[in-house]
């Protein structure tokens, strides 16, 4: 019964922009650059 819960216990996947070779979750609009599946989603602004 204890051994059953160490198979939950996963890291998040990670995958590397093709756009900007940032690290973002699979499925996931990238962080960095707001592209997901080679489209801009999101407009990023660079700086505070």
């Amino acid at each position: 019964m204890r051994r059953a819960y160490n198979s939950v216990l996963r890291l998040p996947q990670v995958s590397e922009c093709p756009q900007c070779g940032g690290a973002y979750r699979p499925h996931r609009v990238c962080p960095a650059c707001g592209f997901y599946k080679e489209r801009q989603i999101l407009t990023v602004k660079v700086g505070a």
